[in-house]
């Protein structure tokens, strides 16, 4: 029975999660399985990935085929360092404590390459995550800036609208302040003029009166002609009798 070393699908849709499993070639990708050795979980940055090291290189040792996906992880894990400097012990050409000595070398600065990655990813992950801030600082300040133009705009457009207002109202004021006033001068010739209508009908009447006080000197100055006349009357007889006798 050739055995696989191969992913088994698991997870929801668009959010993959896979087993490492070590299966029959034989049976269907996500079927049955004769043993778990690990997961790989793609969707973090760096990916993650977990194997039983002990059980993936035992499995590599006694012939397992890994398929490609799986055979970078191994590789990425030192489980095929591992299986060719136990394959070099086999031929003579190392003995294990050199196995052991050069696989912690190259464990360690896997490591460091390892973990290099993750502070390189997590600074640019800062670094973007700083210029976002910064972006959203920026736009933030200039919708304060513009709120705070449009708010000043506003208020000087209401001081003004006051301003017409009182404007406009200062006249009506003026205007109600001073109405009594013209009238009380409208209303005082009226009262100069009735305190004056007894006085002109007085003058009017006065001539009148004196008219009516006058007239009797008048018709006797006018009767006085008459007595004069009649008075003279014999005399201008008297004067023609003389006249007669004298002729005579």
């Amino acid at each position: 029975m050739a055995t696989k070393l191969r992913l088994a699908r698991h997870g929801k849709k668009g959010k993959p999660f896979y087993h490492i499993v070590a299966a029959d070639a034989r049976a269907p990708r996500d079927g049955r399985y004769i043993e778990r050795i690990g997961s790989y979980n793609p969707n973090t940055n760096p990916a993650f990935i977990d194997i039983n090291f002990e059980r993936a290189l035992d499995w590599v040792m006694k012939g397992a085929q890994p398929t490609d996906t799986v055979k970078a992880m191994l590789s990425y894990r030192g489980v095929m360092y591992k299986k060719h400097l136990l394959n070099g012990v086999k031929k003579g050409a190392l003995t294990n404590d050199q196995v052991e000595e050069r696989f912690n070398a190259w464990l360690e600065e896997k490591e460091t390459k390892i973990q290099g990655k993750k502070d390189k990813l997590s600074a640019d992950a800062k670094s973007v995550a700083d210029k976002a801030l910064a972006l959203e600082k920026e736009k933030n300040e200039a919708r304060a800036k513009e709120i705070a133009e449009a708010a000043a705009a506003l208020v000087a457009e209401e001081a003004k609208v006051e301003e017409v207002q009182a404007e406009e109202a200062a006249p009506e004021a003026e205007v109600e302040e001073t109405a009594p006033e013209v009238k009380d001068e409208e209303a005082a010739p009226e009262v100069k003029a009735e305190e004056a209508a007894p006085e002109v009908k007085a003058e009017e009447a006065a001539p009148e009166v004196k008219a009516e006080e006058a007239a009797p000197e008048v018709k006797a100055e006018e009767v006085a002609p008459e007595a004069k006349v009649e008075e003279a009357a014999p005399e201008a007889k008297a004067e023609e009798a003389d006249s007669t006798e004298e002729k005579a």
